[in-house]
């Protein structure tokens, strides 16, 4: 097969053509709410939350409902949640996300077993299905990433203050409890967006693995914003080939590829890798 079809014949399905969207949006999404998820230190709640969405997605179903907006109140509901029992119990973050995360997905896992027939939107969910997304579908996943974005981009400076210096953010006169909020809540509309795409069980590394393999590369935030977004893209876009020329899981293939590029990083870049060593040995002039 020539490269030009290679590339060229998966798109003549209609299929292949709404998964490719779905996918380079999801990867741009998760890419920037992942680079503060990284520098935060809160990839645990993003599993949490991930999976709390699956209750919300049982009771729409059971309620005859849109399942995005059963996912959507129940992850945005946990991720607030979870900020609002750190503060007013005084626990430590992870503890609350511990709490919470067993709760809520227990309550998913409890509802899910009253349904007596086989499920396979529910199951989808789950594990992911990119390629069985839509036209619905994938114009409420466009839409709800394009507010993320435009809401990130609009007050990334105060976002980005709040959340690593919230001492200094309050003394100039930010609302950071409410910024953190807004932040929590943010990461539960990703995490809905995402979840079709690559399944709740693998949405973690959706948000994570571009983001941490951009700060194997460069330092400056803005720079990680944008590195994470090609890696995401790119690794959307040939997870998908790779799903359709070897018949595998779609889901799995963007964050195996993910994956991949990661190891890269970390073995060859600038920061960590070969790359390093060498630049440290080189002899001056």
């Amino acid at each position: 097969m020539d490269p030009v079809s290679f590339l060229t014949e998966p798109m003549t399905f209609t299929f292949m053509q709404r998964g490719l969207i779905a996918s380079v949006i999801v990867g741009i999404v998760c890419a920037v709410m992942g680079t503060f998820v990284v520098l935060k230190g809160l990839a645990f709640i993003g599993d949490a939350v991930s999976h709390a969405t699956f209750p919300g997605l049982v009771v729409a179903y059971l309620l005859g409902l849109p399942l995005y907006v059963g996912g959507a109140v129940a992850a945005v509901a946990t991720a607030l949640a979870i900020g609002v029992v750190s503060r007013r119990a005084r626990l430590r973050f992870d503890t609350s996300v511990g709490v919470l995360f067993a709760g809520t997905f227990a309550v998913g896992v409890l509802l899910f077993s009253t349904i007596k027939n086989y499920v396979a939107d529910l199951l989808g969910y789950l594990l992911g299905n990119v390629l069985g997304i839509g036209l619905g579908d994938l114009v409420q996943l466009a839409i709800l990433g394009i507010a993320v974005l435009a809401i990130v981009l609009t007050i990334r400076k105060e976002l980005l203050f709040a959340t690593f210096d919230p001492l200094g953010a309050a003394a100039s006169g930010l609302p950071v409890a409410a910024l953190e909020y807004l932040l929590l809540a943010l990461l539960g509309v990703t995490i809905v967006v995402s979840i079709q795409a690559v399944g709740i069980i693998m949405v973690v590394a959706m948000l994570v693995t571009p983001s941490a393999t951009a700060q194997l590369l460069v330092v400056r935030f803005g720079q990680m914003i944008a590195i994470a977004a090609v890696i995401a893209a790119v690794s959307a876009v040939v997870g998908l080939y790779l799903s359709f020329y070897l018949n595998l899981a779609s889901g799995a293939s963007i964050v195996l590829v993910e994956t991949l590029v990661f190891l890269v990083a970390l073995l060859l870049g600038p920061r960590t890798g070969l790359w390093s060593r060498l630049s440290r040995t080189a002899p001056a002039g």
